[in-house]
């Protein structure tokens, strides 16, 4: 058998275990993924007794307990003649549970999901999502009329929705919007934290905290929460941050500090309307945004879509909203935008401040950090003091090439040439190995081909 590098759709047993059964439940709710049995840790083949039993015993299992056909093979080790099993379940349209508990395989991991998460996967199974789902508790004329103010004000500027049904009564413009249930005629969960004047009530955390640190998360200066509805929770914030956090982290280390560059406000409006959009609601954790002298930090309790890895986050990629009427009524009011490019926008606005891109990480949600300028975004990466100098070059130059390289570090060609590979990362070769060789910055040539 080939010692390939186990993948996150496979798991390799010694022996076969009725228990497993909840491994088939996770892979036929995930994408499907293969079973081997009679291997071990080590990926070596040691065999199945009874092998030709067990090949009849599990796929009976498999169809009795979980009510599914999986496909189960023979397969002989070439080196060692032995045989082991192999399973390979299909992903299901339709939930796959396991005596009622329904199993999902992440990553290399299977979950038990409980819950809001188990409430999620129900709903995406049946073609819905969390806030697509009615909330009969609250009516239309209960709505905040500074919410939807609000909204007919923006959208009117965007040209996105048509001016009769902007100018037509509410019921109206909510079935325009969809966030009316067709079937009950209720609200959906999306109408509620938009124009809800206290969406807290029924959806605990669907607030936004904002907090001023100085070293590190020990030492929080001040903070501010932010409640209402989306539609209000959007400038407010905006607001609260260009207006006090940003003046502050600017100017807290006196005038000493006057020449401090500050963040890309495009950038962190983009990302501020990213963690609304695609937030995970069912959470009843709220978004945080901390602010330090020198970077900034959006967090969100929400997911990727498995379509998207993150670090096509900043290439073109398709628009997979984590909330769809959330989404679709936001770009209506033109406070994001359709089709994937929120973080194009980010790019652009950081090129424009001649930053690097900010770092992104899934830390119990998604979190996005920006650096106040290039150098301690790099040294808080540990980069080289010979490379920041390479990529500062760059940033002011917009390209750079072997020779100034070796003017600029005072280093032998074959040094620069070194250095210019280990800068890959930020870096991207234009034109032939040669003289006319130059490199300029990655995600100029993304906006280029954009």
């Amino acid at each position: 058998m080939n010692t390939e590098v186990e993948k996150q759709n496979i798991e390799y047993k010694k022996i076969w275990k009725d228990e497993y059964l909840k491994w088939v439940c996770g892979f036929a709710n995930a994408v499907g993924g293969k079973i081997y049995i009679g291997i071990n840790d080590d990926k070596e083949v040691i065999g199945v007794k009874d092998v030709k039993k067990l090949s009849e015993d599990i796929p009976n299992k498999i169809h009795d307990i979980l009510g599914i056909i999986a496909d189960v093979n023979i397969l002989k080790d070439t080196k060692s003649d032995k045989l082991y099993i192999e399973i390979i379940i299909e992903p299901y349209p339709y939930p796959v549970n396991y005596y009622g508990e329904y199993y999902y395989r992440c990553g290399s991991t299977k979950q038990l999901l409980k819950g809001a998460a188990l409430d999620k996967f129900l709903l995406g199974r049946v073609g819905l999502k969390w806030d697509s789902v009615p909330n009969p508790k609250i009516t239309v004329n209960e709505l905040s009329p500074i919410a939807l103010q609000r909204f007919r004000r923006e959208a009117a500027r965007s040209k996105r929705v048509d001016d009769e049904v902007l100018n037509d009564g509410v019921e109206h413009l909510l079935q325009d919007l969809r966030l009316l249930d067709e079937n009950t005629g209720y609200l959906k969960r999306a109408a509620v934290l938009l124009f809800y004047s206290d969406p807290e009530r029924f959806f605990t955390g669907a607030y936004i905290k904002i907090g001023f640190f100085l070293k590190d998360d020990a030492d929080l200066v001040f903070q501010d929460e932010v409640h209402g509805s989306i539609m209000e929770q959007i400038d407010k914030t905006y607001d609260l941050i260009t207006s006090k956090y940003i003046i502050y982290a600017i100017s807290y280390e006196g005038v000493s500090r006057r020449e401090k560059p500050t963040f890309p406000e495009k950038a962190l409006r983009e990302s501020l309307l990213n963690c609304i959009a695609h937030k995970d609601y069912s959470s009843g954790i709220p978004i945080q945004i901390s602010v330090y002298t020198d970077h900034i930090v959006f967090w969100n309790p929400g997911i990727l879509p498995e379509q998207i890895p993150m670090y096509k986050l900043f290439q073109k990629h398709s628009s997979i909203p984590f909330n769809p009427d959330i989404a679709n009524t936001l770009f209506r009011s033109g406070d994001i935008e359709a089709w994937g490019r929120g973080y194009r926008k980010i790019l652009n606005s950081i090129f424009e401040h001649k930053l690097l891109p900010p770092k992104l990480e899934m830390m119990g949600g998604l979190m996005i950090t920006y650096y106040a300028d290039v150098k301690t975004q790099l040294l808080e990466e540990k980069v080289d003091e010979k490379l920041i100098k390479i990529i500062e070059y760059v940033r002011d130059n917009e390209n750079i090439n072997n020779s100034e390289v070796q003017k600029l570090l005072n280093v032998s060609k074959p040094t620069a040439t070194r250095l210019l590979q280990q800068a890959e990362k930020w870096l991207e070769q234009q034109g032939k190995v040669g003289k006319g060789t130059n490199y300029i910055f990655k995600w100029q040539i993304q906006l280029i081909g954009s």
